[in-house]
């Protein structure tokens, strides 16, 4: 089992960048795929980015390839999203997730989740 904690988000102008963490306590976080989602108000919740448990793969949502970038190291247990170029249409509550294995694309598919940072962009 692995408990998630999210930081990072916050205010920021269109055009700016942010950097969100995520911290997994448990002793098999590398063993972990782990994934990013956002939820805007009054939408459902969708998928942003994946990465394996290596680091070696990656998948972006096509809104969001060539502006963020999802990392992680497994010697601090963290997952990390690079956020740049933000627009105000990635406003929304930020999550990462975990599974044990296989890149997935779907909310249901994962097995942990934190309880979210809020990004909100403005114009």
């Amino acid at each position: 089992q692995v408990q998630l904690v999210e930081s990072g988000g916050g205010l920021v102008q269109a055009g700016g960048s942010l950097r969100l963490s995520c911290a997994a306590s448990g002793r098999t976080f590398s063993s972990y795929v782990m994934g990013w989602f956002r939820q805007a108000p009054g939408k459902e919740r969708e998928f942003v980015a994946v990465i394996s448990w290596s680091g070696g793969s990656t998948y972006y949502a096509d809104s969001v390839k060539g502006r963020f970038t999802i990392s992680r190291d497994n010697t601090k247990n963290t997952v990390y999203l690079q956020m740049n170029s933000l627009k105000p249409e990635d406003t929304a509550v930020y999550y990462c997730a975990a599974r044990v294995r296989g890149l997935r694309v779907g909310v249901s598919e994962y097995d942990y989740w934190g309880q979210g940072t809020q990004v909100t962009v403005s114009s």
